[in-house]
């Protein structure tokens, strides 16, 4: 599909892989709305590329289907939804003190990381559907989920975190089949160990970043947001790919710690 004239909402998109591909999808000429709970970097943002930020809560209905419909009202189709909003937790099931796990943070996890991005993606998909196919294929748009290799191989202390995105992994296919009908794809990107602020600068957090990518076989590096958003794109642009879960992570396999 061609990004010019289209518009996009991407969650999570004030920060890390979903500024990336706002950016990306800005310079194809698409008309980007950030959604997203950092209302000063997103709105900076969205000025920088010329598009809409919408303070959005992805677990909350009211929430995302408002910043759905401020991506409606920018005067172009509503094609592509990209979910990138996200959160961890790390806790082992029972702590060495011999207590459980903390239930409301893997709660939240959950419903930020799963329960936010189908719900982002049954209201955006919803919407796509109402609009006109683009071309012979009765395209109408594509959503594109971010998962984790972590829900393929979840390490000591992942489970919130591990099953949010195990949950996003699983939904893809069945989402794939239920929105053929609407001419809508949808895939599911899988990052590895990649470079965003989070892990900070400096000299310590350079070397805290070369223990992460050790294991990966090649490059010998972190991933970078921008290439995330060179894949996000191509899922969009190549109109064969659907319902497929990509891993995007230098071949490193996760050990258990």
């Amino acid at each position: 599909m061609e990004l010019n004239g289209a518009a996009a909402i991407i969650s999570g998109g004030a920060s890390g892989l979903g500024e990336a591909t706002a950016r990306a999808l800005a310079a194809g000429g698409s008309k980007v709305v950030i959604a997203d709970l950092n209302e000063e970097r997103g709105k900076q943002i969205a000025d920088e590329i010329g598009g809409v930020f919408v303070r959005t809560d992805v677990s909350d209905e009211a929430s995302v289907q408002a910043a759905v419909d401020t991506a409606v009202g920018t005067g172009v189709p509503l094609r592509f939804v990209i979910n990138s909003a996200g959160i961890g937790w790390a806790e082992r099931t029972v702590n060495r003190d011999g207590t459980p796990a903390n239930l409301a943070a893997y709660q939240k996890v959950i419903a930020v990381n799963l329960i936010g991005t189908f719900n982002l993606m049954r209201i955006g998909a919803a919407a796509v559907g109402k609009t006109d196919p683009v071309n012979e294929d009765n395209a109408r748009g594509v959503v594109i989920n971010t998962a984790s290799i972590a829900g393929i191989e979840g390490q000591t202390g992942q489970l919130a975190y591990s099953a949010s995105k195990g949950g996003i992994i699983g939904m893809t296919l069945p989402a794939a089949r239920d929105l053929a009908a609407l001419g809508i794809r949808v895939n599911t990107i899988c990052p590895g160990i990649i470079d965003t602020p989070i892990y900070g600068s400096g000299p310590e957090s350079e070397a805290f970043k070369e223990k992460l990518y050790a294991p990966v076989p090649f490059p010998k590096r972190m991933g970078r947001a921008s290439e995330f958003a060179h894949l996000a794109k191509s899922l969009i642009e190549n109109d064969y790919m659907n319902g497929e879960v990509l891993r995007f992570d230098g071949g490193i396999r996760f050990q258990p710690k």
